[in-house]
């Protein structure tokens, strides 16, 4: 018979697996920063994150990631939209050359869409980003465990503005007329 903190150790860590390995996006809280939505690669055990060193590049850049020691990561599910598990993790930074890079490098290179400079991607990635590694799990939520409250924020100020009012369409009415 297996033990029971046993068997729920067990469904928490199937349960992040699961969970990060479905979801195209996590929510990142770096301590002292509103949570954030990232792209991430599950691999091996953790969550890989790239980011940018500074903001303004390419890819994304989560500020204070890759100096924190520990983040707090939480999974949406992705038909209905709520918290699905939440956990706390340490945070590593991987250097360029060692081998946890070069296989991170490998897992987040295959699921990279739209790239824009094709294999010369990890040569950039080198040069100009991060890859964190976020865990493993530890103290896990799922549940009721879970906070109650919405934990919405404001949103992530931004220097995109809209480009005005949308150009009228006036062919929607000429394909019901014509019926």
């Amino acid at each position: 018979m297996t033990d029971p903190g046993t068997a729920d150790a067990l469904f928490d860590a199937a349960l992040v697996e699961e969970a990060a390995k479905k979801s195209a996006l996590v929510w990142i809280a770096v301590p002292g920063h509103a949570a954030r939505p990232v792209w991430h690669v599950w691999h091996d055990g953790a969550v890989l994150v790239l980011q940018q060193r500074t903001g303004g590049g390419v890819e994304q850049h989560l500020p204070g990631l890759a100096e924190a020691a520990a983040v707090e990561v939480t999974v949406r599910s992705k038909d209905k939209g709520g918290r699905l598990v939440a956990w706390a993790a340490d945070v590593a930074v991987l250097a360029p050359g060692a081998t946890a890079w070069d296989a991170a490098v490998a897992a987040l290179h295959g699921e990279r869409l739209n790239a824009h400079d094709g294999d010369a991607q990890p040569d950039r990635w080198a040069r100009d980003c991060v890859i964190v590694r976020i865990g493993p799990a530890r103290a896990i939520a799922h549940g009721a465990g879970l906070p109650a409250g919405s934990q919405a924020a404001a949103p992530v100020p931004s220097p995109a503005k809209t480009r005005g009012a949308a150009p009228r369409n006036y062919s929607f009415g000429k394909r019901l007329r014509g019926r």
